[in-house]
């Protein structure tokens, strides 16, 4: 009967020993929860929470701060995440933080992170909204990662095909194997530097030009920007013109002219048709220019006589005085 008593005893202990152990279990997770602590309420707002359940982990900067307490459906782009924060941080949060899910780990169970303003702002308090950042969803994320890895696959394959391709390649490698190439390459590398060389100074010379053509400086910018030079051009191009006009109206007349003597020869009529086809006109004016030779020759006589007649020659010889004064006058003046 007194081992039955002990055996009982033993029984209470070890179960009183399992509540204690089970109650302080519990307080732990509370704890870590934020369960059994003082607490404050904020939330954020989200279109999509990518798996967040009540429970899950609040984070400030890297730190736990709290727990999710409910997710509430607004609408169909809206969930209101409602997080309970611990009251150690009331006076560091603040209303300008952002607030983003994330995951613990690469594909462990989601976490509300708080990530703090570089600006200043207000201290958050009880029941504020916080400003949300939507983050990379995992499942896009391995969508995407497994695409990237079909992409390079079929890279990889057309690299390796190249890679085939020039190690079946004969003249490729005779190419590379060439002791004349580098040589050949330098010399095109010079040239080409050399060109680079020239066409920059053209360039810089074409640039002189422009600027000097700009500030007025040489006969093409003199044409461009001297206005009164750009006058005188259209004046002298009026002037050409008129002298073109002139000249046509000229050669209307010279051709009328030439028509007309043209005409008059041909009909035997005029003075024209007279000298160029009478031949008693012609014979007559011969023996007119003769007989005027010879009467002008006669006069010559005549005056080389009174010259040297003593009634004239006093006269003669002072007109020649006169007229070499004069002369002589001339040549001082010069």
């Amino acid at each position: 009967m007194a081992k039955r008593g002990i055996n009982d005893v033993k029984l209470g202990a070890f179960a009183l020993a399992g509540l204690v152990f089970l109650v302080l279990l519990l307080y732990m997770i509370g704890k870590n929860r934020s369960l059994f602590g003082a607490t404050y309420v904020l939330k954020a707002r989200f279109e999509n929470v990518q798996g967040l359940v009540a429970g899950n982990n609040v984070r400030f900067s890297g730190i736990e701060a709290g727990t999710v307490k409910r997710l509430k459906i607004l609408s169909d782009t809206a969930i209101e995440v409602t997080m309970m924060i611990d009251k150690k941080l009331l006076k560091i949060i603040r209303k300008n933080a952002i607030v983003s899910i994330g995951t613990e780990g690469f594909v462990g169970n989601k976490v509300v992170n708080i990530v703090p303003s570089r600006q200043p702002g207000p201290l958050a308090e009880e029941g504020d909204m916080l400003a949300s950042k939507e983050s990379a969803d995992t499942d896009e994320m391995l969508q995407t990662l497994s695409k990237t890895n079909n992409d390079v696959a079929v890279i990889v394959a057309n690299l390796k095909t190249t890679v085939q391709r020039i190690n079946g390649s004969d003249a490729l490698w005779a190419l590379l194997n060439d002791s004349s190439l580098p040589r050949n390459l330098r010399i095109a590398v010079g040239n080409i530097r050399s060109a680079t060389v020239k066409a920059s100074n053209m360039v810089n010379n074409l640039d002189t030009i422009v600027m000097n053509v700009k500030n007025g400086k040489g006969s093409l910018g003199t044409i461009l920007t001297d206005t009164s030079f750009v006058r005188n051009l259209n004046e002298a191009i009026l002037k050409i013109k008129n002298v073109g006009e002139e000249a046509n109206s000229l050669s209307g007349e010279i051709t009328k002219m030439v028509v007309s003597i043209q005409h008059d020869v041909n009909s035997g009529k005029g003075t024209v048709n007279a000298l160029l086809k009478d031949s008693l006109m012609a014979e007559k004016l011969n023996a007119s220019l003769e007989n005027i030779q010879k009467g002008t020759d006669g006069f010559n006589q005549n005056m080389e006589a009174l010259k040297h007649n003593f009634l004239f020659r006093g006269y003669f010889r002072k007109q020649e005085k006169k007229k070499k004064k004069e002369q002589s006058q001339i040549v001082k003046d010069d």
